[in-house]
C-alpha cells in the first residue's frame, strides 16, 4: 500500500448482525502498542476536532508523546523493528515524531491510513462542546463517555469499526510488531476489535473502556496490557 495515499477501498458499513454479539478477537500477527495523540489546542479549549482538524500540541501533549516514547523505548529497547502505523492528521504525526525519536525510528517510513483517524464529527467540527450542547443538549453518555448523539453529517461508532475491519484485513499478512498512533474514539473500537469485546446498543460496535491522552497499551493475542497510563483529563 501506498503510505501516504487514500485506502484502495472504502470501508463500508458492516451489516448490524456482523457487529453485535460476543466475538473471538480479531487477531495481528505480532504485538499491536496502540497510543493516543498527546493534547492539542483544542482538546484544552474543549472544541471538537474530529477526524480532519490539523491542531497542534501543547506543552502537556509534547509531554506526554515524551513520556510515551520514554516507555516504549525502555519496554522493547531502542532500534527494535517496528512497523509504524499512523492517523494521517497533525496531531498523530507530531506525537509519532517524537516517540520515534526515543525508538530509534525513522518517522518517514510511517505508513499513514486515513482509516485511522477519529470519529468524524461532520458539523460539530471546530465548535466547542459547551456551544453544541446548549444548542441539542447532552450529546456525551457519562458512564461510557461516548457520543450519545450522532453529529450532522458526522459517523458512527459501527463505520468506525468497519473501516477499522478493513485496515486490519488489508495488513493482517504483515508479520512483526507494530506501533499505531490514533485518536480517543477510534483507538477504543480498534481495541474492541483486538479484544473481541461485545459490541451494545446503541454504538453496535465493540469498544473498549476510555483512556485518557498520553496513554499507550499493547496488544497481544487478545490480551491487553497497558503501557503508559496517561495523566491526561480529556477521556474519550
Amino acid at each position: 500500500m501506498n503510505k501516504n495515499a487514500a485506502a484502495g477501498k472504502s470501508a463500508r458499513r458492516l451489516p448490524l448482525e456482523k457487529i453485535l454479539g460476543k466475538a473471538l478477537p480479531m487477531t495481528l500477527k505480532g504485538r499491536i502498542f496502540i497510543a493516543r495523540h498527546g493534547e492539542t489546542v483544542f482538546n484544552f479549549a474543549k472544541r471538537m476536532q474530529g477526524d480532519k482538524r490539523d491542531t497542534p500540541l501543547t506543552r502537556t501533549g509534547f509531554a506526554q508523546a515524551d513520556a510515551m516514547g520514554a516507555e516504549l523505548a525502555a519496554y522493547i529497547g531502542p532500534g527494535t523493528p517496528l512497523h509504524l502505523w499512523s492517523s494521517p492528521s497533525g496531531r498523530a504525526l507530531q506525537t509519532l515524531a517524537v516517540i520515534c525519536e526515543h525508538i530509534e525510528q525513522d518517522w518517514h517510513l510511517a505508513t499513514h491510513d486515513p482509516r485511522l483517524f477519529e470519529i468524524n464529527v461532520g458539523d460539530w467540527a471546530g465548535r466547542t462542546y459547551a456551544e453544541i450542547m446548549d444548542e441539542t443538549g447532552p450529546i456525551v453518555d457519562p458512564e461510557t463517555s461516548l457520543f450519545s448523539v450522532r453529529a450532522p453529517g458526522g459517523e458512527w461508532y459501527d463505520e468506525i469499526a468497519a473501516r477499522l475491519t478493513s485496515w486490519m484485513n488489508d495488513t493482517a499478512h504483515i508479520e512483526g510488531d507494530r506501533l499505531v498512533l490514533m485518536h480517543g474514539m477510534s483507538s477504543r473500537v480498534l481495541r474492541g476489535l483486538l479484544l473481541g469485546l461485545e459490541a451494545k446498543e446503541p454504538w453496535n460496535a465493540p469498544i473498549a473502556p476510555s483512556l485518557p491522552q498520553g496513554t499507550m497499551v499493547v496488544i497481544e493475542n487478545g490480551v491487553e496490557q497497558i503501557l503508559r497510563q496517561g495523566g491526561g483529563t480529556h477521556h474519550a
